[in-house]
C-alpha cells in the first residue's frame, strides 16, 4: 500500500512528459544538477570563510596574552627598583 509498483511510476512519467514535453525534462534536470552543485560550492566557501575568520580572532587573542605579560613584566620591574 505504501509503495509503488512499476505501473504507477510508468503513468507518473507518462503525466510529467505530457506536462512538461520530452524537452524540458533535460533542461530541468540540468537546472536541477545545477542548482545543486551551486549549493555544494556555496557551502564549501561559507565553510572556508568560517575557518579564516576563526584563525584571524585566534589571533589577537594570543597578542593580548604577549602584551598582558609584557606589561606585568614592567610593572615587576618597577616594583623591585
Amino acid at each position: 500500500m505504501g509503495s509503488f509498483s512499476i505501473g504507477h511510476w510508468l503513468v507518473i512519467l507518462a503525466v510529467v512528459v505530457l506536462l512538461f514535453g520530452a524537452k524540458k525534462i533535460p533542461e530541468l534536470a540540468k537546472g536541477i544538477g545545477q542548482g545543486m552543485k551551486d549549493f555544494k560550492k556555496a557551502i564549501k566557501e561559507d565553510e572556508e570563510v568560517k575557518t579564516t575568520v576563526d584563525q584571524v580572532e585566534a589571533k589577537p587573542e594570543s597578542g593580548a596574552a604577549t602584551t598582558a605579560t609584557t606589561t606585568s613584566t614592567h610593572a615587576d620591574e618597577k616594583k623591585s627598583v
